[in-house]
């Protein structure tokens, strides 16, 4: 072919139509470049999608470089955060210090309550009240009495005031108080006693069976037959509650 023919043919077209023509063809030639990259891209894909529903794992693109984030959160590293360190700690320490508080307060209570010397006054845990009727039923006219009892269980020797105020003994029917050691005492009715570890006090306690009150000067009338009910109590002590009837 000649040489001169291309050239022309430019001169008979025009240079802008040359050009025009070349634009075209390397137009199309990227036209096809981007058609069959498109299909080897959709190609792959479908492959990683059915890799990934069969329980296969893609394997990584080998020119992707993996990288430490600089926005990833501190807390998803192994290392737990001091805030959730210290809340840990606390939580998992919180109830055991407060129950060991609690034993360690009701541990001094009880040292400082308890006896030291001899004369001192008693820990009211290591008392023991203990209240009985002579009789269960009482004929018309029969005082009804009962032994009341106190008995440490401590080591020391210890003091405890056994006077009717401070240990009283009472007596009820249903909600009526009926009877008192606690009414109409005479003096301070202070009775200090020592005890020695398992070595009773013993007292022997006496109804008229008449009704006291606050009242000491007017006549004081009778109980009425029925049921009753006897208990002595102190500070923090408490005897089981002895059952008699009046006839």
């Amino acid at each position: 072919m000649d040489p001169d023919t291309f050239r022309s043919d430019i001169g008979i077209e025009g240079t802008d139509v040359y050009w025009r023509r070349r634009m075209a063809v390397l137009t199309g030639v990227l036209v096809v470049v981007a058609v069959v990259a498109w299909a080897c891209t959709s190609a792959s894909g479908r492959r990683t999608s059915a890799g990934a529903a069969d329980g296969a794992t893609p394997a990584p693109d080998a020119l992707v470089v993996s990288l430490p984030s600089p926005l990833a959160s501190p807390s998803a590293s192994g290392s737990p955060s001091p805030a959730a360190s210290s809340s840990a700690e606390k939580d998992g320490k919180g109830g055991k210090d407060e129950s060991d508080d609690k034993d360690v307060k009701a541990a001094k209570e009880a040292k400082a309550a308890a006896p030291l010397r001899p004369g001192d006054p008693c820990d009211p845990k290591d008392l023991v009240l203990s209240l009985r009727g002579g009789q269960q039923t009482y004929a018309s006219g029969v005082e009804p009495t009962f032994l009341l009892t106190v008995v440490s269980t401590g080591k020391v020797d210890c003091t405890v005031d056994v006077g009717p105020r401070m240990l009283e003994t009472r007596i009820v029917s249903g909600n009526d108080r009926v009877w008192s050691t606690a009414d109409c005492v005479s003096g301070d009715g202070v009775d200090i006693q020592m005890l020695r570890r398992g070595v009773p006090y013993v007292r022997t306690i006496r109804w008229d069976r008449r009704r006291s009150g606050d009242d000491c000067t007017g006549k004081r009338t009778t109980a009425l037959p029925g049921t009753y009910v006897a208990w002595t109590h102190a500070a923090g002590l408490r005897s089981p509650k002895a059952v008699f009837y009046l006839r």
